[in-house]
């Protein structure tokens, strides 16, 4: 896979590994570089860099269980999922979750969803996946 992506997302975390293992198997993706502070996790039409929050920073950020919600961003991502059922179930499973019922767009369904340190991003399956 090339470090070249036609899209990619910048996320401030703080713990990499941990928000690496929590995207990685949600969203299907697979590290294509890792550094002490910094993961680079790929499919292919995303690329997704987690960059830890610096230390004097990080040490002032409590995650709670579950995270609290930070929806005060002015960003959000998505990704396509197969199934937002199971994308949902597996985030449960590593500390994040689907935060409320699916709504309809022009061809797919959505449902926003929080990783397992409280970000925000919004999760899709194609209209015709629904059950």
């Amino acid at each position: 896979m090339s470090a070249k992506a036609q899209a990619g997302v910048v996320l401030y975390v703080k713990d990499t590994e941990r928000v690496a293992q929590f995207y990685s198997q949600v969203l299907g993706l697979h590290a294509l570089q890792r550094e002490p502070g910094w993961v680079v996790l790929v499919s292919g039409a995303l690329q997704l860099e987690l960059h830890a929050i610096p230390a004097a920073i990080a040490q002032r950020i409590h995650i709670t269980a579950p995270p609290q919600r930070r929806e005060s961003a002015a960003l959000k991502f998505f990704v396509c999922v197969p199934s937002l059922a199971d994308a949902g179930a597996q985030a449960a499973s590593l500390g994040g979750a689907l935060l409320q019922d699916a709504w309809a767009g022009p061809g797919f369904r959505a449902c926003n969803a929080m990783d397992c340190e409280g970000n925000v991003f919004q999760l899709r399956e194609a209209a015709s996946a629904q059950a």
